[in-house]
């Protein structure tokens, strides 16, 4: 799971599993000349682009340098993957369009032009022409007439057409894919009452219906096995002679080039591992690769959720669904990090601290686990983002995701400093919480604790919330389907901000007072009813799994306690604000809540789940969409974050011996986009 989600003022827009928030500068190390460091790279459309320093990494030993970039390697070898995951023109039309960007002679200074590589930036962004957040198709703003035209003034020997077809029979593949608005509208389909598997473009069904797909892998399933692999994670299900098959990501299967050299890279990361555990995990993740086993996947996920005491660590392969409207697919993601020694102080004390957590969660004791097994949490520094985390990213992640793994062998959660760090940094001085907090109390109190209570909901949603609770014997960890993740992403929120204001993270030094958490209390909830409408469409519901969990948090506790005026919308000068009278009453409501969405999930109760989101966290107000959406663009902020990589070099003696290996920061953009698609680019066209 991500507190995937990406950043606070962002911070406060994105504060998701997969989202960027504020941090403290003194959980950075200063090997990095901050006051030079350019944070900003690009900005275009809704989207700004950012470097990540990587401070600590000239401390690390040769060795685990060299580790770093092998698995670095590996990290961007999957880019391709993904791509093609998210939908089967992707290639054809990224390859087209870079093919143009490169070999197009004629006037570059036109507005046409000027949209068209905008559209370009933005499918780098998405991994694919469909919205990376919004799940929208990009409708490009130039003409399909003026794409037709520049395609056809390249000299086709320049242009990557696909299997020796003429322009003309690549356009007519693709303008209709790229201009038709009505066709694969969206790249996952969750509206409610349709067939969200042919109405979804995302390239893991082909031919085959929702129901059979469920049918397919029902029929799997022993209800009495209680550790069961996750059905279908790396596979294209389709159709051969009229039955429905799976085509397996594996060495010898679909995306047979692409893993091909992954393996390559972890052949080399393994020859250097820190140490022998180390060694077998990557070794167990090549047979995975090799086998496609699902059972050797789980075998490679509890060694990795073991291994506590390596340095360097990293994510690679088939991991989150989100993508998937089934709930079934991992979409291609690699990390690469290494542990933040002094931060990770803090992470420790949550997970040291675990099963006192659980046992007074107030949630039924029939869902509580009993003991709480194997929960470690650390902070990292980010060396290498891959696949489903670049560009955007997450700041925090727990995983593995196998709720019998969790259960028997724990799991690990990472809070990802750097991206924290250098979100803070893009989002100084942009007026936002002047712009949409109630009073300077509620701007004071997020200028002093913002930071800190941000990064302890990150840590307390990975390291805690995600870990807690259990399922009860006989329930699917697939029985709620579609509301799956957003109502996972709701239980681990709620954990958090639940205990926020329990004066336990006082006791334990986590937080300086019984204040503090009032500022994430406010923030989140500001964001979760308003401020995150900056990313929804006009006329559009919320389909993003992060934004229905915040909405839905933010909504429900909003109506439950109107009687009592806990959190109202307040008008002051034609605008609209959140106003919280009762800090200890919202507490209550969280409490109240996270009981409800935890007794969902442990019974596998799909009609109360579908309603709770469907009610609270899908429907937006779209006066008040209006209102957020004019405040925020007289900010000029960008609504949304990507990053570039740093660029990584190994330095050799005369010998080949490797003797160091370099990082830099100097590329940009566009030209890391270029390269990737150059350097890391085997996979054809239709696979």
């Amino acid at each position: 799971m991500k507190k995937v989600i990406f950043m606070l003022t962002t911070i406060f827009l994105l504060a998701a599993c997969n989202e960027g928030k504020k941090t403290d500068k003194e959980t950075i190390a200063d090997d990095i000349d901050y006051t030079t460091f350019e944070y900003k790279v690009d900005r275009f459309a809704d989207i700004e682009i950012l470097r990540y320093p990587v401070s600590g990494f000239n401390s690390l030993s040769l060795q685990q340098k060299e580790l770093i970039y092998y698995l670095s390697q590996a990290a961007l070898e999957g880019r391709d993957i993904l791509w093609d995951q998210h939908n089967r023109y992707n290639l054809t039309i990224r390859r087209v369009c870079e093919g143009l960007y490169e070999n197009y002679m004629g006037d570059k200074s036109t507005d046409d032009w000027k949209n068209f590589e905008t559209y370009l930036k933005q499918i780098w962004m998405a991994n694919g022409i469909h919205h990376h957040y919004s799940e929208d198709k990009i409708i490009p703003k130039f003409s399909q007439e003026y794409f037709t035209t520049i395609v056809k003034s390249v000299d086709p020997g320049r242009m990557p057409f696909r299997d020796g077809m003429a322009a003309d029979e690549t356009l007519n593949e693709i303008i209709p894919v790229m201009f038709d608005p009505s066709f694969m509208p969206k790249r996952m389909s969750q509206a409610q009452g349709s067939d969200i598997v042919q109405t979804s473009a995302v390239n893991f069904y082909e031919g085959v219906t929702q129901k059979e797909v469920e049918n397919f892998y029902n029929s799997m399933k022993d209800p009495n096995d209680d550790t069961p692999v996750s059905y279908g994670l790396n596979s294209k299900v389709t159709k051969e002679d009229g039955v429905v098959v799976e085509k397996v990501w594996k060495l010898g299967g679909m995306y047979d080039k692409a893993i091909e050299r992954i393996i390559g890279w972890l052949e080399k990361a393994s020859a250097i591992a820190e140490n022998e555990q180390q060694k077998d995990i990557i070794d167990t993740l090549i047979e995975f690769y090799k086998s496609g086993s699902l059972e050797t996947f789980d075998e490679y996920s509890v060694k990795w959720v073991k291994d506590t005491d390596s340095r360097i660590d990293f994510i690679n392969g088939f991991i989150e669904t989100y993508t998937d409207p089934m709930g079934l697919k991992g979409s291609w993601e690699s990390i690469v990090n290494f542990k933040s020694i002094e931060a990770s102080k803090r992470t420790s004390i949550i997970s040291d601290n675990a099963q006192w957590f659980e046992d007074n969660s107030p949630i039924d004791d029939k869902f509580k686990k009993e003991e709480v097994k194997g929960v470690s949490a650390k902070v990292i520094t980010v060396a290498i983002l891959g696949g489903d985390t670049y560009p955007a990213t997450p700041i925090g992640i727990n995983l593995p995701n196998a709720d019998w793994i969790r259960r028997d062998h724990g799991s690990k959660s990472v809070t990802i400093d750097n991206i924290t760090f250098a979100y803070g940094k893009a989002s100084e001085g942009d007026g936002f919480k002047e712009e949409f907090m109630w009073s300077d109390e509620e701007v004071e109190l997020s200028k002093k604790y913002g930071a800190l209570t941000d990064n302890l909901h990150t840590d307390l949603h990975e390291c805690l919330g995600h870990g807690s609770g259990k399922l009860l014997p006989g329930v699917s960890t697939d029985v709620l389907q579609a509301y799956a993740s957003p109502l996972e992403e709701t239980r681990a929120d709620l954990f958090a901000l639940y205990y926020l204001a329990d004066p336990k993270l006082v006791e334990l030094g986590l937080l300086p007072d019984n204040e503090a958490y009032k500022a994430e209390y406010y923030s989140y909830i500001m964001n979760g009813a308003m401020t995150q409408l900056t990313r929804i469409q006009p006329g559009k519901d919320i389909e993003q799994a992060h934004m229905r969990n915040r909405a839905t948090i933010s909504n429900w506790v909003i109506e439950k306690g109107k009687e009592d005026n806990v959190v109202a919308f307040e008008k002051r000068d034609d605008k609209t604000y959140i106003v919280v009278n009762d800090y200890e009453k919202l507490r209550s409501l969280f409490g109240e809540l996270l009981s409800e969405v935890q007794r969902i999930k442990s019974e596998g109760d799909f009609e109360a789940g579908k309603v709770l989101i469907e009610t609270y966290g899908v429907k937006v107000n779209q006066d008040l969409h209006k209102e957020v959406m004019s405040r925020y663009e007289s900010l000029d902020i960008a609504p949304y974050k990507g990053f570039v990589n740093p660029v990584y070099k190994l330095v050799t003696d005369d010998n080949g011996k490797v003797v160091d290996v370099t990082v830099s920061y100097n590329e940009n953009y566009v030209n890391q986009q270029m390269r990737y698609s150059k350097q890391y680019s085997v996979l054809p066209l239709k696979n």
